[in-house]
């Protein structure tokens, strides 16, 4: 256990209040961090908080943040830092998809909110938490991509973009700080069963459909995301930054 012992440390993650955040902040807790769910209401961060710390008392605290919004990020991370005293390790999980379809019919609005929620608010966060990682020489930052980062798409193209993004962030930002011994990667999940992705599977027929795509013939769940977080997060992966692990039933063999 001692590779993937999170004791002590204390980690935010953002989008935390259902699907793949809440998988991850659940697992984060069971291996001993304290955690800080955050999404953009406050009655589900709270429920999933409570939930955590009945099985882990004191573990968990509830801080509603949208991600749009600079003075919300400095917020949650303000309130975390109060409650517990430090952050070790940052999840960059929530974002934003609210178009579908070609690029030729995206507005403006919409394509600036996707950039704005998907990349700029990372970068946001990120910074906020890396001058207390700095002076302590260890910290841990985590973005939540997607395969759609890896390849075109004829639908969810400025989506897709956002999240390549997300990967060169990560290597950029490994360049900078991890010679502080700041670690920062991403995963980028394929089709996962969750509320955000729910149009793309979300009947029998189309979860098939969906699923044929995939060698493991079947779409992920948030759990199959959760591991790979810990194992960032932990002493196992002390030696990855600026990396990307690709978590998708083998849809991009």
């Amino acid at each position: 256990m001692e590779l993937f012992d999170l004791t002590g440390k204390v980690a935010v993650v953002t989008g935390s209040s259902r699907g793949i955040g809440k998988a991850i902040v659940e697992r984060l807790a069971e291996h001993g961090a304290k955690v800080t769910v955050s999404s953009r209401k406050a009655g589900p961060c709270e429920e999933v908080a409570a939930a955590i710390n009945a099985k882990h008392p004191g573990a968990a605290i509830a801080v509603p943040a949208n991600i749009s919004s600079k003075d919300d990020l400095q917020r949650l991370v303000d309130e975390t830092r109060a409650a517990f005293g430090q952050i070790d390790i940052l999840v960059c999980n929530a974002a934003s998809n609210p178009y579908y379809g070609p690029m030729g019919g995206i507005s403006d609005d919409a394509f600036r909110k996707i950039l704005d929620n998907n990349i700029i608010s990372n970068h946001w966060l990120i910074h906020m938490v890396a001058p207390e990682m700095k002076a302590r020489k260890d910290g841990v930052v985590i973005i939540v991509s997607s395969i759609g980062g890896l390849r075109g798409s004829a639908v969810l193209g400025a989506y897709a973009i956002s999240k390549a993004a997300d990967l060169q962030l990560a290597r950029n930002l490994a360049q900078e700080l991890s010679p502080d011994n700041i670690r920062i990667n991403c995963i980028a999940p394929g089709l996962v069963k969750t509320d955000f992705a729910k149009a793309l599977w979300d009947t029998p027929e189309g979860e098939r459909r969906a699923s044929l795509g995939t060698p493991l013939r079947r779409l992920g769940e948030p759990d199959d995301i959760a591991g790979a977080a810990v194992f960032l997060a932990s002493k196992a992966g002390a030696w990855m930054t600026g990396q990307t692990i690709v978590i998708d039933g083998g849809a991009t063999v």
